[in-house]
């Protein structure tokens, strides 16, 4: 009987070093998972949005109306991510490039049929109102090279939005941890100081007269901080 009890025990004992041991290991590879999104995902900046940013955010809200009224204004403007891209020439930029202007950031894929779809009016769009004042920036999420990429824009007879792209996804994952990005097409509007004032998923007719008032109006709010500075 004692020889068997300290069986028992000893099984018992083995049996409690596994079961912490398979925990201990479980605990860790979550925490490995874990660690390594957020290697790979660049969070948006903390610095909280002023009084004016919001209010700016609000009153472009305002003309978010028709085929364009997808787009919700963000209660409480926050800034893009510090995430690079690679542009035409094969550099890494960032959306600094742009700061100073209002900036239509849209997220695109080849594999994305409503991307296809709004490409277009995109282009439109950046040959109405780009300028000192606004741009149309599109980044292409595509894993792989360029050449994919760049095949669709030829085929679709796009030739001036430049191919910017992040072939990593980060700049998509830093969104969806946000609560921005949910799928593609992905557009955010961001005023010249870097914050994202709205977002929208899905596609939208962006040379409609709609969308020429909202980008007037985003426009309207950056000549109105000027004025307000001097």
């Amino acid at each position: 009987m004692t020889e068997q009890s300290n069986r028992n025990r000893k099984s018992k004992v083995l049996g409690t070093i596994l079961l912490v041991g398979g925990i201990s290991l479980v605990a860790a590879g979550v925490y490995v998972m874990m660690g390594g999104y957020g290697n790979d995902t660049i969070n948006t900046a903390s610095t909280k949005a002023s009084a004016n940013v919001v209010a700016k955010a609000n009153e472009i809200g305002k003309s978010a109306l028709g085929d364009v009224a997808a787009m919700v204004a963000l209660e409480e403007p926050k800034l893009m991510p510090e995430h690079q891209f690679i542009d035409p020439d094969g550099n890494a930029q960032s959306l600094d490039m742009f700061k100073g202007k209002i900036t239509l950031v849209n997220l695109w894929a080849t594999w994305c049929a409503p991307c296809r779809e709004e490409m277009p009016a995109l282009s439109e769009l950046q040959t109405a109102k780009k300028g000192a004042d606004f741009e149309v920036v599109t980044i292409n999420i595509d894993r792989g090279d360029r050449n994919k990429p760049e095949g669709f824009l030829n085929e679709i007879g796009v030739a001036n939005l430049p191919l910017y792209q992040d072939s990593t996804m980060g700049i998509f994952n830093a969104l969806k941890k946000e609560g921005l990005a949910f799928g593609l097409p992905v557009t955010l509007l961001v005023d010249e100081n870097g914050y994202i004032m709205a977002s929208m998923n899905g596609p939208a007719h962006w040379s409609s007269a709609d969308a020429l008032n909202y980008i007037d109006a985003a426009i309207a709010t950056k000549e109105t901080s000027i004025s307000a500075l001097n």
